[in-house]
């Protein structure tokens, strides 16, 4: 392992990562919605953050920036290409490039359809992918700003990284995502024993991240709409995966 990696709630639900580069000493944080939670385990660890890495333009992901980068000097990593501009961003980055941390590089891929430049961050020695809003365990994030067709594409290539990858997304939403993959997909046993494990984890206030990719490619509807199975079951047979995939998304934005 070349990292180290700290969750750090903040808000009502969402994860910042804390991550070390044990060779160089470089710490980044990742998505720091609120900077006082962020210093405050940065300080409890030792360790000095250097850089800021963004997903995405929402508040609860950079509503910290200002304030850490004044703190630290950090430099500010995050899309260009988004919607709305990254606070203090000091390097833009796009789907294809790679970001170099230390002995780690971390390979940016665009997730587009939660928002128009959504980016993830996937670090390749380690097996660990951030995956921001495009993907949580047991779901995806919602289309604000882009189609199923806009996102699917993306969804694929995070779909495609080895099973051993660990995924620490932004939001602790897995109890609800389980509760609806079940709705859809109740007859799934790899499905049904992660539901047992989510309720205690969470009985226990313990968070459900990292996921194993492995296990979500089993039980993740909405990295399951190529499966001609589980399409059949909803009357998608020999349809575009995009068309499933869109019908599922609509589907977890009523329950």
């Amino acid at each position: 392992m070349t990292l180290q990696i700290e969750i750090v709630p903040i808000l009502s639900d969402n994860y910042v990562y804390l991550v070390r580069d044990q060779a160089s000493g470089r710490v980044a944080c990742i998505d720091p919605g609120e900077a006082a939670p962020v210093l405050a385990a940065a300080e409890e660890k030792g360790w000095e953050i250097d850089t800021i890495l963004i997903t995405h333009h929402h508040g609860d992901h950079v509503g910290g920036v200002a304030t850490i980068k004044a703190a630290k000097g950090a430099t500010v990593i995050g899309p260009g290409g988004d919607s709305q501009p990254i606070p203090g961003l000091d390097q833009s980055v796009a789907d294809g490039d790679v970001v170099d941390f230390g002995d780690e590089r971390l390979a940016v891929i665009g997730v587009y359809g939660h928002t128009a430049g959504h980016i993830t961050f996937h670090a390749r020695h380690e097996g660990a992918l951030f995956a921001g809003d495009a993907l949580f365990s047991i779901g995806c994030g919602r289309l604000f700003e882009g189609t199923a067709a806009d996102m699917w594409p993306g969804l694929r290539r995070l779909r495609d990284l080895p099973d051993e990858t660990r995924v620490y997304c932004g939001h602790e939403y897995t109890a609800s995502n389980v509760a609806f993959a079940l709705s859809i997909d109740g007859q799934n046993a790899e499905l049904q024993r992660y539901a047992g494990l989510v309720a205690m984890l969470r009985s226990e206030g313990v968070p459900t991240v990292p996921a194993n990719l492995g296990l979500e490619k089993k039980i993740n509807p909405f990295l399951r709409a190529e499966d001609p199975d589980f399409a059949q079951i909803h009357g998608f047979k020999d349809r575009d995966a995009v068309d499933f995939f869109a019908f599922i998304r609509a589907g977890k934005d009523a329950f």
